[in-house]
């Protein structure tokens, strides 16, 4: 049973843990926090970092803390362990929801928090920081602190946390954050920064959350899907380019030609019933989002009008004729409201493609060297650089001879590229990849570390320190040593204590 808990999504290895308290109640928490030596909050464990795999704390999972405490007529408040789609669930019945839902909706409702999570529709809504009204949260010293944002803000570069033993003056770091939508790369830093920020991307470093209370909006817009294949990623990019300017576009995802070839090689393509045409270089899934109570009729009433002389101007319609305008509109296949089936079979095949690189990953581990292991970037640049940075990515994998996937969120200007390794060479190769696509992204002006944080991976910390310097480095060191001077609260996620 315990060893559900020494792991995480990204399998980093050597996982264990002085003990495991699974609490039932919010109540217990400042306890658990005062009695220990170290100390690892776990979720969903759904993280791609290791930093959810414990070396040797005691762990506290939020697994049995799913209590909605509130839900109001624009906000709704959880504790920690609820995870996402059980939110969306509930402010559904109301009519609402919870806008920047990241990819995986599994994720708990502190997860998300810690790592400032985004997703799919990060473009549209941004990620979950400016959507987090108030937490609640567990200081080193066992601390009850509520934050409201808004209430608390630095002033001089300081910023005042209560605590137990009054009130703690914590330095904001000085460093520069790129500027862009999608950004979990260590402490948030402004000099007229919200309290609330400090611990918002924070992987657990500062605090333990236990309370959240989210901003919601309504009504709930009715989805469609458009799978869209393109022949070439210029004839992509520029598409894209012109989605992005329609409101209703909520998300473009994106799958390359080698990502193609893994649905067709695993028979991802067949099972979920998606054909692409034989000069297909890739291919987009585009989120819509219609008025509410948009039926499939009305979906297809649109669509069939929308190439008409006089057509009423409609979002399907405006998309559809931009579709047909980049050619690409006779081999889109759409999901139109209603058709759950075939919208959760188009979400299906874009969440086929990292599960079948996953499982080549796992199976060159079993088969080949069990030094082998994911090797993967999650980055960010600003959409008008976003060709250069995927010529970037070819030409850095091409010249270490390396078999290699890229997908990801395209209307954000934000992918996955991922090695798929045939050796432990190729492992070794792929971090040194990543590593140079590092100081390409921040030479572009993005972010080597967009959505899934910067935990326990040695890559990912370099990356930190290539994007901040040791000086930047050691400015979070001084937040964490005002908040926790005994290096309690996750010890070596983002950084080390030297």
């Amino acid at each position: 049973m315990a060893e559900k808990y020494l792991s995480d999504a990204a399998h980093f290895p050597g996982g264990h843990a002085a003990s495991i308290v699974v609490p039932r109640t919010t109540a217990e928490i400042p306890d658990i926090v005062r009695q220990s030596k170290a100390l690892l909050v776990v979720g969903a464990q759904s993280s791609l970092t290791g930093g959810a795999t414990p070396m040797g704390e005691t762990v506290l999972s939020t697994e049995k803390l799913t209590r909605i405490l509130d839900v109001g007529p624009s906000h709704i408040r959880v504790e920690a362990g609820v995870p996402v789609a059980v939110i969306q669930e509930t402010l559904a019945k109301t009519g609402a929801w919870f806008p920047p839902t990241p990819t995986f909706t599994g994720a708990f409702a502190g997860g998300i928090v810690a790592t400032n999570a985004a997703g799919a529709a990060t473009f549209r809504h941004g990620a979950v920081r400016p959507w987090v009204q108030a937490l609640t949260v567990v200081l080193a010293d066992g601390f009850e602190l509520t934050v409201t944002r808004g209430e608390t803000r630095a002033s001089g570069r300081r910023l005042r946390v209560p605590a137990s033993s009054g009130t703690i003056d914590v330095p904001v770091p000085s460093y520069r954050m790129p500027d862009v939508v999608k950004r979990s790369a260590g402490y948030h830093a402004d000099p007229e920064m919200d309290l609330i920020d400090l611990f918002v991307g924070s992987e657990g470093t500062l605090g333990v959350v236990t309370t959240v209370t989210f901003r919601t909006l309504s009504p709930l817009p009715t989805t469609a899907l458009a799978l869209v294949p393109c022949r070439s990623e210029a004839d992509a990019i520029a598409l894209v380019g012109e989605l992005r300017l329609e409101p209703h576009v909520a998300a473009i995802e994106h799958m390359d030609r080698r990502c193609l070839d893994v649905l067709r090689e695993d028979g991802a393509d067949r099972r979920h019933e998606v054909s692409f045409p034989p000069d297909t270089s890739l291919a987009l899934l585009v989120q819509i989002e219609l008025p509410p109570g948009t039926t499939e009729a009305d979906a297809f009433a649109q669509i069939e009008a929308s190439l008409a002389a006089g057509a009423a101007d409609t979002a399907l319609g405006r998309i559809c004729r931009l579709l047909h305008a980049h050619g690409v509109f006779d081999d889109t296949e759409m999901a139109l409201p209603g058709n759950v089936r075939r919208a959760e079979a188009l979400i299906a095949v874009r969440e086929s493609v990292p599960a079948g690189v996953n499982q080549r990953v796992g199976r060159a581990q079993h088969e080949i060297d069990p030094r082998i292991a994911k090797t993967a970037a999650d980055m960010i640049v600003p959409f008008e650089r976003f060709g250069e940075m995927m010529e970037i990515y070819r030409a850095g994998y091409a010249s270490r001879g390396l078999d290699y996937a890229i997908w990801g969120h395209i209307s954000d200007g934000n992918v996955h590229p991922n090695v798929i390794p045939r050796s432990y060479a190729d492992v070794e190769r792929g971090k040194d990849a990543i590593q140079f696509f590092g100081r390409e992204v921040a030479r572009l002006g993005g972010c080597p570390l967009a959505e899934h944080g910067v935990g326990r991976s040695a890559v990912k910390q370099a990356l930190l320190r290539e994007l901040y310097g040791e000086a930047g480095i050691d400015e979070m060191r001084a937040v964490k040593r005002a908040l926790d001077p005994s290096w309690k609260l996750a010890p070596g996620v983002i950084f080390s204590e030297r």
